[in-house]
């Protein structure tokens, strides 16, 4: 939970640096917040998935043993092929 929280916090960061560098012209620190701000939104959104995929998993576990064995039996057949 922390470390979502500390993802929101950098992107409002990336967010008001990005601001601050389309107000001045200065496009290296447009570019550095437009990183900063792009790079926590992805963290955030994978945490998410993360936490999503724990949550669907502890509720059902059957169904998750079910799609992780499909995935390894496709990884399988496509890693297997010459």
């Amino acid at each position: 939970m922390v470390s979502k929280i500390q993802d929101k916090v950098e992107e409002y960061a990336g967010a008001a640096q990005e601001a601050y560098g389309d107000v001045t012209d200065q496009g290296d620190h447009y570019a550095r917040g437009a990183a900063r701000k792009y790079a926590s939104q992805a963290s955030y959104a994978v945490k998410d998935a993360a936490d999503t995929i724990k949550q669907q998993v502890s509720d059902k576990p059957y169904a998750g043993l079910a799609v992780a064995a499909a995935v390894g039996v496709a990884f399988g057949y496509l890693l297997g092929r010459k």
